[in-house]
C-alpha cells in the first residue's frame, strides 16, 4: 500500500468530509426504515432513493478512510524552496496570451481546478516539478504545447 502525499490542509479537509458523511448515516438509515414501513418496497421511490444515497455515502466514506490512512503530510521544511515541488504555489505567465495564473501543486483528493489546485501527477504538475523561477514550463496538450514562464514559487 503506497502512501499519498498531502498537505496538512488537504488532510484536514478529507477528515472534515469524512466526519460530515459519517454524521449523515444515521439520518439516512432512519429514512430507509421509515420508507420500509410504508409497505411495498418495489414501488417505494423514497426507499430506493434513500438506499441509493446510503450506498453512495458508504462508498465515499470507505474511499476517504483509505486515503486518510495512506496519507502522509509532506514536510515542506525539507523541500528546496528555489524549485517547484509538492505543495508549492506557483505564479506563471502564459507565453501566448501573457495572462498570469497561480497554481498550487497538491496530492490525490486535494485537487480542485476551480480553486487553482492541481495534482502533482497531472501533465501540468509533472511539467512544473523541479523548475526554478525564470524557467519555461512546456505542457503537452491535445491542442499543442502550452508554454508558461515561472514568475514566483512560494511554500
Amino acid at each position: 500500500m503506497s502512501t499519498i502525499p498531502v498537505t496538512a490542509e488537504g488532510k484536514k479537509r478529507m477528515q472534515a468530509e469524512l466526519d460530515e458523511l459519517t454524521a449523515r448515516v444515521p439520518g439516512i438509515a432512519k429514512a430507509i426504515e421509515e420508507a420500509r414501513e410504508k409497505g411495498d418496497l418495489r414501488e417505494n421511490a423514497e426507499y430506493h432513493a434513500a438506499r441509493e444515497e446510503m450506498g453512495m455515502i458508504k462508498a465515499r466514506i470507505q474511499e476517504l478512510k483509505s486515503k486518510i490512512s495512506r496519507s502522509e503530510i509532506v514536510d515542506e521544511s525539507r523541500i528546496d524552496p528555489s524549485r517547484i515541488a509538492f505543495g508549492a504555489t506557483v505564479k506563471m505567465q502564459d507565453m501566448k496570451d501573457k495572462s498570469v495564473d497561480e497554481w498550487q501543486l497538491v496530492g490525490d483528493g486535494e485537487d480542485d481546478a476551480l480553486d487553482n489546485k492541481i495534482l502533482c501527477m497531472s501533465p501540468m504538475g509533472q511539467a512544473m516539478l523541479g523548475k526554478k523561477v525564470g524557467e519555461t514550463v512546456i505542457v503537452k496538450a491535445p491542442v499543442g504545447d502550452l508554454k508558461y514562464k515561472i514568475q514566483t514559487i512560494t511554500y
